[in-house]
């Protein structure tokens, strides 16, 4: 991270190193949605277990629903929150192994990334991660990954990510001011 610093010090002009941006946690969640059979959501906490090597808790409805015949409290999802040592060893897996494996990948679109600092990752199938590639692929879901940054832009964000080696494509950082949109490379 020292590095990322004294790299982002000349480009952004920081005086402290408190000023450069960081990861400070990686969520990664899951919907369940209707499923209902017990085994299926023990393999859904397990392999989320596998793969980010911690607990997954539950997430319930926050509201009934009458038209999807939801109920306020029941479980819809299931979400794990890394940070510390967890998280550092989580993100060197999906930057190192996990992401440059998958079929016809060309990197995270840098539109990924919102105004507040944050990108989030969609996966289709979680099958992509070594822990759970050598199982039947009768039950595949998806994931989704957001990587939280303390970025009070974007572009600081994106220096960021690329400092560490995520894979981003190239092209232009757009970021909003007001209704215009400023171009950045």
């Amino acid at each position: 991270m020292q590095e990322a610093y004294k790299a982002m010090k000349g480009e952004f002009g920081y005086s402290n190193v408190m000023q450069a941006p960081r990861i400070t946690k990686v969520v990664v969640s899951t919907g369940t949605g209707k499923i209902s059979d017990k085994q299926k959501i023990a393999l859904i906490q397990d392999r989320l277990a596998r793969i980010t090597g911690q607990k997954a808790s539950s997430r319930a409805a926050k509201k009934s629903i009458a038209s999807f015949k939801l109920r306020e409290g029941d479980v819809v999802g299931y979400q794990v929150t890394l940070r510390g040592v967890r998280m550092q060893d989580f993100l060197h897996k999906l930057i190192h192994l996990t992401l440059p494996q998958t079929r016809d990948f060309r990197g995270i679109k840098t539109t990924a990334i919102d105004e507040m600092g944050n990108i989030t990752i969609g996966i289709k199938e979680h099958t992509i991660f070594p822990e759970t590639a050598d199982e039947d692929i009768k039950d595949v879901f998806g994931l989704a990954i957001t990587i939280v940054t303390t970025g009070k832009t974007k572009a600081e964000t994106v220096a960021l990510l690329r400092h560490i080696q995520f894979p981003l494509q190239e092209g232009e950082v757009k970021e909003k001011k007001g209704k215009r949109t400023v171009k950045k490379k």
